[in-house]
């Protein structure tokens, strides 16, 4: 009973404060939700069973290592920001360097595009266990919920811009939050309660397929990018500022997670999935179970967003600013709808994790050869680029799909 009285109340001040506080109103807030909305999504819950059953009672470190490739691939697109959008506005358009980019645009919107129909998906699997829908209509039933969906963000684009869009993923994040908060509440006040108890942790586990799948949870941290393409609604400064925010932010959230998990690694490594996890709170508190669920659809919802925004704004740039965003939101909103009604989400997201990982590997090539052409960056940030660029090629080529 304390468990859960302390995490309901740690949920609602977390959440009440992100949704009425000044702070929350503020520009840096506002332009961190995106970003973070898209890192934390279904991932958050999946990490701690996958790495569990991976590596043991190495899970914390692996988790570690995880987000700092994932911060270092983040610096070179807070670069980008700056470089590759000054250089594109004067770039002639047959520029080598000019064509290299809309490759990775063509990337993105393939992987944004999948990300955002899987999402709803999950969301949409989520409800659907709720209510008595005949097997038989269950797929059709789902792909109309997030058909739904998306066509409802598309109306708010369309009446009052991005900005009503931006309010669904600044309300989603706040509740997701604040049932986070009210997790790792939980979990902290059982260590505290259990202060005698003695962890028991899984041995550490290391196989030749540990690297593959690290790096295929790639996609698990992934959307960070989402700052690179809201150029239409803050500065450069504003943009690079809050996503090392939202990095931040979201690597305290995992690993804080993860290290109050530890009691539960050997459970957790035969976990699956949410319902894993599911099970894994049950034993913390059974009534724990209602904020892992809040938290998983709250995640889908504000992740999915989150996307749609950043393919709207990647859209824009594209069209080189012709098209106005809720234009570009409707576009991305129809191709989301074709991947949803025209293939299984669930099989292709193992494209979409390729996918993001090619694109942050031409994020590399491109910064490595603006800074050449410009002479804007040192050699051995060069270097740096370079050899983040080979990783995330490698994630692209051997990465097991984490999703």
């Amino acid at each position: 009973m304390l468990i859960t009285a302390a995490a309901l109340v740690v949920a609602i001040a977390v959440t009440a404060f992100l949704t009425f506080s000044r702070y929350a109103r503020s520009e840096n807030w506002r332009a961190t939700v995106t970003p973070l909305a898209s890192i934390i999504g279904s991932g958050f819950l999946i990490c701690g069973p996958l790495l569990a059953h991976e590596f043991g009672s190495a899970a914390l470190p692996a988790m570690a290592a995880l987000l700092l490739l994932a911060y270092a691939v983040g610096a070179v697109v807070r670069f980008n920001i700056t470089h590759i959008e000054d250089f594109s506005a004067d770039a002639a358009f047959h520029d080598p360097i000019a064509w290299l980019a809309r490759a990775t645009q063509a990337v993105l919107a393939i992987a944004y595009a999948v990300s955002v129909a899987y999402y709803l998906k999950l969301l949409a699997e989520f409800t659907l266990k709720t209510l008595p829908v005949p097997e038989r209509l269950h797929t059709l039933a789902a792909n109309g919920i997030v058909t739904a969906i998306i066509l409802l963000l598309a109306a708010l684009a369309f009446g009052g811009g991005l900005k009503k869009v931006e309010h669904v993923a600044h309300g989603s994040v706040s509740i997701k939050i604040g049932a986070i908060a009210g997790l790792l509440a939980g979990l902290g006040i059982w260590w505290v309660v259990h202060a005698g108890a003695t962890p028991a942790s899984p041995p550490m586990r290391l196989s030749a397929a540990s690297l593959p799948m690290l790096l295929g949870l790639l996609i698990t941290v992934q959307g960070f990018e989402t700052s690179r393409y809201l150029g239409g609604s803050y500065s450069q400064a504003v943009r690079a500022r809050t996503m090392r925010h939202a990095q931040w932010i979201a690597s305290g959230i995992y690993l804080a997670f993860l290290a109050l998990l530890t009691p539960f690694l050997g459970q957790a490594a035969s976990a699956e999935g949410v319902a894993g996890i599911l099970d894994i709170f049950v034993l913390v508190a059974a009534p724990m179970a209602i904020f892992v669920l809040v938290a998983a659809v709250s995640s889908q919802l504000s992740a999915a967003v989150a996307d749609s925004i950043g393919a709207s704004g990647l859209m824009g740039e594209v069209s080189r600013r012709k098209i106005g965003p809720a234009v570009s939101f409707a576009l991305a909103s129809a191709l989301a709808i074709a991947v949803v009604w025209l293939t299984d989400p669930f099989e292709v997201v193992a494209l979409s994790s390729r996918a993001f990982a090619l694109f942050y590997a031409l994020q590399c090539a491109l910064a490595v050869a603006v800074s050449m052409r410009k002479g804007t960056a040192s050699w051995p940030l060069r270097i740096g680029f370079t050899l983040i660029g080979l990783i995330c090629l490698v994630a692209t080529l051997v990465g097991a799909p984490a999703e």
